[in-house]
């Protein structure tokens, strides 16, 4: 009959790369996307924590 896009099931669990996105909202993607900066924002900062980390052991056993 209607199709109202309010009373589709939402999408429920986390982002999966690659995954259909048709059921989503222009909402629904906007969150998406933020959990995806965060998480892309965490990586990185990981990722200079551990460079960090190697350049320090690489600087106290140089010869």
């Amino acid at each position: 009959m209607f199709d109202d896009a309010d009373n589709r099931p939402r999408p429920q669990g986390q982002h999966q790369i690659g995954q259909d996105l048709s059921a989503l909202s222009v909402s629904d993607l906007g969150e998406r996307i933020e959990v995806l900066r965060r998480e892309i924002a965490r990586l990185e900062e990981d990722r200079r924590r551990k460079q960090a980390s190697q350049e320090a052991a690489r600087a106290a056993f140089k010869f």
